[in-house]
């Protein structure tokens, strides 16, 4: 049935909503396809329920393809299942937590490992019973502290998450590549480019991770690529490291006064006024800049880390998030941030502007036996026979030519900075350029690490009980609608794909006439029964330019407007992509939009 505008529970706006940040945000609320109704959650309205049922389809029929099944898990879960994975903690501050009138704790969930897993282990007991694809498409909640663009990052989503259930680890790719081939199927029927990149599992752990980018200039996610075929989100991209240079010959490191001297900025000014360099000025690419960095565990503890980098190196705090938790031996999320007074109190070896890994000299190592006991973590480039420029750990000094590997030694070594366009592809395939984009899909190759925690093992072929290898495979269906609508507008409102549109077409009567509205209804009616779904302009009291800024905004592939054309026999078809617009005879226009379908 037609739905027809004279009663559709919609109301378009005029004017973007305030609080709305990006397009796709400002358009959903503009056309009516979602309300807001608190902070990063929202209401899905009849338009937008079609157009997310329709992308909720054609995921499920690719999953449904490489012979997944579908099953549905309750969104309030018990605690305990991820008390035993460490999630309940690990997770911190982002998940929703709560209690039951008799104390017992819940969380909204977040994600559903731990179920899944516990349902297969509740009926499954042998490797003849595998493999098992099984998913689901669920709400989730995760408490984000900054909601933001609308659908794009908010704190009610839904997604569908799948899980892979394999005898050994052969299986777990076969799986991992069916689940990749079903994905990149997916985002071709959506209509939405995706860059498959390599990814860092994160707190999901596992020994292989791929995310599924949209590039889109107000992508959250920062990915490089190469010429040559590399992808990586950044936080994944790994240093060419250079090799070690032979330190023998190197002179002593020697600690000099330069006082007012607490930048990079100053310290290279201070350095070439004070000390030759053969071959050229110093740079900040010769200093090695110690970086005081607080890191907030999920266990409440907060840990206080340094790092060394290159003094023409930004640190980028992502890289470190997602790379810091296996030298702290932590799993889950952690947030970093800079140092702070109260921090540095608690250190007072670590002056201020003058942070040095020490000298094997007068000052201690930090970690080495006799450190302060900091973790001190360096960036790959600093390898053994570099030497640097760098604090003396004393306010207004800095030692020169301190030589990794002989005067300072540490921890282990860290991706900390930022990736620069034209750093080389860890692979070998050229430079590196950056660009932007909304996170589509992220699959993991879990291996054992929920069958351990859980204890899911079957009896294997030779009667001995296995641990079960486990892929998880997700895909932000409402983020997808959003992606949808963020990459399909113009100027005058949304442009959808056929395939996942609210209707097929979008009939206009144009005019007061009875004849006009007569003929809507008879062309309304004959696309129907051809099979097409059409949104009815059936408003008698509406000016034509507010139909046809409805019909523009709500985005419907094809717009046919009756009106003044028709006293010749005539209605006029718009492609609401191309913005071509025809006159077609009355008799011809349903072929006619048939053709075009």
């Amino acid at each position: 049935m037609a739905l027809r505008l004279s009663t559709l529970f919609l109301r378009t706006l005029r004017e973007d909503p305030v609080d709305a940040e990006v397009d796709s945000h400002k358009l959903l609320l503009r056309a009516g396809y979602i309300r807001r109704a608190a902070p990063g959650i929202y209401t899905w309205l009849p338009l937008g329920l079609r157009v997310l049922r329709k992308v909720e389809a054609i995921v499920r029929e690719e999953m449904d393809g490489i012979g997944a099944q579908e099953v549905h898990f309750p969104a309030l879960l018990p605690k305990e299942p991820y008390e035993v994975t460490n999630r309940w903690l690990e997770y911190g501050d982002g998940i929703f937590r709560l209690q039951d009138r008799k104390g017992a704790d819940y969380l909204l969930a977040p994600t559903h490992e731990e179920m899944f897993t516990l349902l297969v282990k509740d009926l499954y007991s042998s490797y003849k019973d595998l493999p098992l694809s099984i998913y689901q498409i669920q709400n989730k909640y995760r408490d984000e502290a900054r909601p933001r663009a609308g659908l794009l990052r908010g704190r009610e989503f839904i997604m569908k998450d799948s899980y892979s259930f394999d005898i050994d680890d052969a299986g777990l790719d076969a799986s991992y590549m069916a689940h990749r081939g079903a994905y990149l199927r997916i985002f071709a029927r959506l209509g939405l480019e995706v860059i498959p990149v390599a990814a860092t599992a994160g707190a999901m752990g596992g020994s292989r991770s791929e995310e599924f980018l949209h590039p889109v200039a107000i992508g959250e996610d920062t990915f490089v690529r190469s010429a040559g075929g590399y992808a990586a989100n950044v936080e994944a991209v790994t240093t060419v490291v250079p090799d070690d240079i032979d330190f023998s010959n190197a002179p002593a490191a020697d600690v000099r006064d330069t006082p007012e001297t607490p930048t990079i900025d100053t310290l290279v000014a201070a350095a070439n006024s004070m000390v030759p360099r053969d071959g050229g000025e110093w740079t900040a690419a010769d200093t090695l800049k110690n970086v005081v960095l607080a890191i907030d565990l999920p266990t409440g503890v907060r840990q206080v880390v340094v790092i060394g980098v290159p003094g023409d190196r930004a640190v980028d705090l992502k890289r470190i998030e997602a790379n810091i938790g296996a030298h702290l031996g932590v799993g889950g999320e952690v947030g970093v941030e800079a140092a702070g007074e109260e921090d540095l109190k608690k250190h007072p070896g670590l002056v201020k502007g003058y942070i040095g890994p020490g000298l094997s000299l007068d000052a201690p190592v930090l970690g080495s036996e006799s450190s302060t006991k900091l973790p001190y973590l360096v960036d790959p480039r600093i390898v053994s026979g570099t030497s640097w420029i760098t604090g003396a750990n004393e306010a207004g000094k800095h030692v020169f030519g301190l030589v990794a590997g002989r005067d300072f030694s540490w921890d282990g070594t860290i991706e900390a900075v930022e990736v620069r366009e034209g750093d080389p592809a860890p692979d070998g395939s050229g430079p590196l350029e950056a660009a932007r984009g909304i996170e589509m899909g992220h699959i993991f190759a879990l291996g054992r690490k929920y069958s351990e925690a859980l204890d899911l093992k079957v009896l294997d072929q030779n009667g001995k009980l296995a641990v079960v290898t486990m892929g998880s495979y997700g895909i932000g269906v409402t983020r997808a609608v959003a992606a949808l609508a963020e990459s399909n507008h113009d100027d005058k409102g949304l442009i959808w794909p056929a395939n996942v549109a609210p209707a097929n077409v979008h009939v206009v009567a144009v005019g007061r006439g009875t004849e006009i509205f007569e003929a809507a209804e008879q062309l309304t009616a004959e696309l129907e029964a051809a099979g097409l779904e059409v949104i009815y302009d059936d408003r008698p009291k509406v000016s034509p330019g507010v139909k046809f800024g409805d019909a523009e905004l709500l985005g419907v592939p094809t717009i046919l407007a009756v009106g003044r054309g028709l006293v010749d026999g005539v209605v006029e078809i718009k492609d609401r992509a191309t913005g071509v617009a025809e006159n077609v005879p009355v008799a011809d226009a349903v072929k006619y939009i048939l053709d075009k379908q």
